[in-house]
């Protein structure tokens, strides 16, 4: 079983969600961001530091991150993603990568 980290704008929330499901269910352990549900819940500069530094903890715990770049779009923070994970020699897998394989 590989643990694997998605990461990418939560503009893609829903093929996040739908990759983790059929991730898991090829018998990997998906790890995915905390997505905000909470309607008209304003968040403080502490509460999202915590949830960065809670996804990058879950970095650390991968062994691999899969970039959710839908049309190619990675933004800044998916880049600091992918940097940290580089730095950590964990495997970089890319959404656009798998789509063009099935």
């Amino acid at each position: 079983m590989k643990i694997i980290t998605l990461c990418g704008s939560l503009k893609f929330q829903k093929e996040m969600m739908i990759i983790a499901e059929k991730m898991a269910l090829e018998g990997n352990c998906i790890l995915t961001p905390v997505y905000p549900i909470i309607e008209n819940c304003e968040r403080t500069d502490e509460q999202l530091k915590k949830l960065k530094k809670e996804h990058f903890k879950r970095i650390e715990l991968s062994d691999a991150i899969l970039v959710i770049n839908k049309n190619n779009y990675i933004g800044d923070s998916t880049k600091l993603e992918i940097e940290y994970a580089k730095k950590l020699g964990k495997e970089i897998m890319y959404y656009t990568d798998l789509i063009k394989e099935n």
